[in-house]
């Protein structure tokens, strides 16, 4: 398999931890959290999962890899970081041009030895246009292109593995909704009494829904996603939500941020407050890892070798 060197240095299954907050309706449910931050510090999460399905699906005689994402793509991040470790040439084509105010990630990729191409938006926006794909075949010929985020169908499986590495008996998991493949991934892997809440880190209300039945096959009733969490668009984050990310780690030793996981525990804590959940409910909340987010607030602290 192309990814077993990689694999030797992943922390596999990831942790199960209980997890006990003093919030408003916890004492009324059990919580465990699926640690999948912790199961590497660069590919790290839903990234992991994604990408091992991927990477070991791709052709043995692939020149490369193409795959696209913003100046603080996790997905990004970790798929540069496999392309090192697996010595495959690895073109990042980045929405923006970063040229003047490199990012954080970037100049961890570019020192990894990836090749960067910033597009405007309006290229951008046709990352999954079959023309324009049809092109970038021809410009990196033998290159294999993978979808923003290593949302694909080959990559559920990958997500799957998180379900059937619980032994806990839960009865909903939550976790963040961008792409689309984790939700769907986790969808399929559950049994009949469980369900699956996505928290949308954007605004996406019937557009997230239809990335997701477009993984999931055959159509399944046993989730759905939540859009009053996003704070305004993707990537935003409120004063409220920066405090609560702060206030979760000082006080729980979680660490999140504001891009993904802060939305999904600030959601989890309104819902608890609401009642969401019977007394008695477990509820396993899944941390999919990437701290790129907040490496734009703090760059100096989280540095990748």
């Amino acid at each position: 398999m192309r990814c077993t060197l990689l694999e030797q240095e992943l922390v596999l299954p990831s942790p199960l931890i209980s997890f006990t907050p003093t919030w408003k309706g916890a004492e009324q449910v059990e919580i465990k959290i699926k640690r999948d931050d912790l199961i590497h510090p660069v590919i790290s999460g839903n990234k992991w999962r994604k990408l091992s399905s991927l990477l070991n699906e791709i052709p043995q005689d692939t020149k490369g890899i193409v795959s696209f994402g913003g100046g603080f793509s996790n997905h990004i991040h970790a798929l540069a970081y496999c392309c090192k470790g697996l010595s495959l040439p690895f073109t990042a084509i980045i929405r923006g041009d970063y040229n003047q105010h490199i990012t954080p990630m970037l100049e961890d990729i570019l020192a990894w030895g990836a090749q960067v191409v910033y597009v405007d938006r309006v290229t951008f926006k046709r990352r999954n246009d079959e023309d324009y794909l049809k092109a970038l075949s021809r410009q990196f010929d033998g290159y294999s292109i993978i979808p923003e985020g290593g949302s694909h169908k080959n990559a559920i499986q990958g997500i799957a593995n998180v379900v059937k590495e619980v032994e806990w008996d839960f009865d909903t998991i939550l976790t963040p909704v961008a792409s689309g493949a984790t939700l769907a991934g986790v969808a399929q892997s559950l049994n009949t009494h469980q369900r699956a809440i996505g928290i949308a880190v954007l605004k996406g209300k019937g557009y997230l829904e239809t990335l997701v039945e477009s993984f999931v096959s055959p159509p399944r009733g046993n989730w759905h996603i939540e859009h009053g969490f996003h704070h305004g668009r993707y990537g935003k984050v409120s004063p409220e939500l920066d405090r609560f990310c702060t206030d979760l780690f000082e006080e729980y030793k979680v660490p999140v941020e504001g891009v993904y996981s802060g939305k999904l525990f600030f959601a989890l804590k309104a819902m608890l407050a609401n009642r969401t959940f019977p007394k008695g409910h477990k509820i396993l909340v899944l941390h999919t890892g990437g701290v790129q987010g907040a490496r734009q607030k703090q760059p100096n602290n989280l540095k990748f070798t």
